[in-house]
């Protein structure tokens, strides 16, 4: 399944979703996780109640079942649910490759029902591409 992370510096999910200047794209399963891509933003993205910088993010991680970000306000956090992608907050600026590594952990395991619903998603694309 693909997960992406809101980040300015690539490393750390450190970033608000509508502020972030990077978006890293990860593909994860239960054996391992791969970079897929970044997706860059320009432009002025500070908070300003501009809900138009906010559709190329959307476009950006329409194939994720997962974001991280540092925050996401309401309206974010809606079309990110709207879109079926699962929006996961961190408290404090954490690893990426850290937080690679515990969602593929859980995987591994036994996912909790949100997460099986989210791995589902990815699931989906591939069988369309099967067929």
């Amino acid at each position: 399944m693909k997960v992406a992370f809101a980040t300015q510096d690539l490393k750390r999910v450190d970033a608000h979703f509508g502020w972030a200047k990077n978006i890293a794209i990860y593909d994860v399963d239960t054996v391992g996780h791969r970079f897929v891509e970044t997706v860059e933003f320009d432009g002025d993205l500070k908070e300003d109640g501009n809900e138009d910088k906010l559709a190329p993010k959307i476009e950006a991680i329409k194939d994720c079942a997962i974001l991280y970000v540092a925050a996401i306000g309401g309206s974010g956090a809606a079309r990110v649910v709207a879109n079926n992608i699962h929006p996961m907050k961190v408290n404090q600026p954490e690893e990426i490759s850290d937080l690679l590594g515990k969602l593929q952990a859980v995987l591994a395991g036994t996912p909790p029902p949100w997460l099986r619903k989210a791995l589902a998603k990815g699931q989906e694309r591939v069988l369309d591409f099967e067929e």
